[in-house]
């Protein structure tokens, strides 16, 4: 409830219905020009955003093709030692280092008689006399069969694989210039909040602005830790899920910057909102909506809720459903604590129920 001295404040603050849209008007361009200054700071460093964002992805893609490459290469183990050779007794663990090596086969065809007159070219003392089965030196068309098969190979960073594309000529820039602008909007978000604030604050009560400076930090942290949560956690599991349909149909994934840079922006924001959940349900239970009572009684649907919500929020992977609604389910119980136990008056709700 506001004091005298709230109502004497909020009476030296009173202005014109004018005055309050030149105020509004003053934050709204000062607002306006912090972003743009932003978004120009945000320009020196969208490239470097750009390339950090994707390295989930990298990662992604790396583990997907280590995981092909290990396949391979037990199965090529295991025909080795149905073969009678020589062979690490635990062939998962010999697949599994060499894998991590990070070094990919490819089979290579090579004519003999090439590669004989490279080789009598670079060491001809060695090979001078050197030259092949008749059948195939004096063969006319050269087969399949005939041919020198060489297992090569290559490092997995150079794979072309591990490139993600742009579709169209102008993609690269305008993925940079949502990059840029993103970061500029965050650069400037405080400066920003700073002056809507100051616009909003004049017709507040001195007791209404404190719940401001109480629950706006507290929302921030919510907010970035689910943001977090899904960048550095979510993601992997969602592209683990996602590329094993592309093993399983044997396909390659192509993946494309701008879709990419969607999803890195959209998952995030997802998981930010969603941690909000403490804080709406205290707002709810100030405004007398419903009690801690209530909380407590349905907290089943309200695990129900937050799964089925998650689902929804979420790639269809489990994992990354199982991420975000495991944690909203402790939030859950932290808002319950929260209403509880945060300064205050009750709302209606439980008031009436607890009329003491």
């Amino acid at each position: 409830m506001p004091t005298p001295d709230d109502e004497d404040q909020l009476e030296q603050t009173k202005m014109s219905f004018g005055e309050h849209l030149e105020e509004l008007r003053s934050a709204l361009i000062k607002s306006a020009l912090a972003i743009a200054a932003g978004f120009a700071i945000g320009l020196l460093l969208g490239w470097d955003i750009v390339n950090y964002v994707q390295t989930p992805l990298r990662d992604g893609l790396e583990n997907h093709y280590k995981g092909r490459v290990e396949r391979q290469e037990l199965q090529r183990l295991e025909q080795l030692k149905a073969a009678g050779a020589d062979v690490p007794d635990n062939l998962p663990e010999a697949a599994k280092e060499f894998a991590a090596q990070g070094l990919v086969p490819h089979d290579l065809y090579v004519d003999p008689q090439s590669l004989l007159e490279a080789l009598q070219a670079r060491w001809p003392e060695r090979f001078a006399g050197a030259d092949l089965p008749a059948q195939q030196s004096q063969s006319p068309v050269l087969q399949q069969d005939q041919m020198l098969k060489l297992q090569v190979y290559q490092p997995l960073a150079e794979d072309p694989r591990m490139r993600i594309i742009g579709l169209g000529v102008e993609e690269p820039f305008v993925v940079y210039i949502k990059a840029s602008l993103v970061a500029g909007i965050v650069i400037a978000s405080p400066f920003v909040f700073y002056f809507l604030w100051e616009f909003v604050a004049a017709g507040l009560y001195r007791s209404e602005r404190s719940y401001v400076y109480t629950y706006l930090p507290l929302s921030i942290g919510l907010f970035v830790a689910g943001a977090a949560l899904a960048f550095y956690v979510a993601f992997g599991y969602v592209l683990e899920f996602l590329f094993w349909f592309f093993e399983t149909t044997n396909t390659d994934p192509d993946p494309r910057l701008s879709y990419w840079i969607t999803l890195v922006l959209l998952l995030p924001l997802g998981f930010g909102i969603s941690f909000q959940l403490p804080l709406i349900m205290l707002a709810i239970e100030r405004i007398g909506l419903v009690s801690i009572d209530l909380y407590l009684r349905k907290w089943r649907i309200a695990v129900l809720i937050i799964c089925t919500l998650s689902m929804f929020l979420t790639p269809a992977d489990p994992m990354s459903m199982v991420i975000m609604a495991t944690p909203l389910v402790a939030l859950y119980f932290g808002g319950i604590l929260l209403c509880k136990y945060m300064p205050g008056a009750h709302g209606k709700a439980e008031r009436l129920a607890d009329p003491d």
